[in-house]
């Protein structure tokens, strides 16, 4: 049996969609404009800023950005091409596949920052007081226990 949504329900969804989206778009525009370079890739230039040796196994690349693998594959391409990211081969195992944050991507990353966080703070963090913010947290906290292995 379908357990339909009410109408408080309906319009909670909605506008969590609604929101998310604004929000996701608005950073990219940033990202675009200010940087050349959508939010997708700035999400994989940070995860490898902040692994050891600026270096994770394709997959575990993957997962942390939330993208499937082949999605993963061509955006490294692309950032292989600006020089941003290089590919090695892992000797231990070749079946493995690692992406390295080169020091140009570092340097891009660096220079996106201060105008990305800033947009994170106009469009997300200036619009919520502090107990809104608490309080999203928690609802995230939840939310992501489901999704947890």
């Amino acid at each position: 049996m379908t357990r339909w949504l009410d109408d408080d329900e309906q319009g909670a969804w909605r506008a969590f969609l609604a929101a998310s989206q604004l929000v996701q778009e608005e950073l990219d525009r940033q990202l675009q404009r200010d940087s050349g370079m959508p939010h997708a890739y700035y999400a994989v230039l940070v995860k490898l800023s902040e692994a050891p040796d600026r270096m994770l196994r394709m997959s575990e690349l993957a997962a942390e950005v939330n993208s499937s693998q082949s999605r993963l594959s061509h955006a490294v391409a692309r950032l292989e091409e600006r020089g941003w990211v290089r590919r090695e081969r892992c000797a231990a195992d070749k079946r493995v596949s690692w992406a390295v944050l080169t020091d140009e991507g570092f340097a891009v990353l660096a220079a996106a920052a201060p105008g990305h966080v800033e947009a994170v703070r106009q469009s997300f963090f200036d619009l919520l007081d502090p107990e809104q913010l608490h309080r999203l947290t928690e609802i995230c906290a939840v939310l992501l226990r489901k999704a947890a292995p």
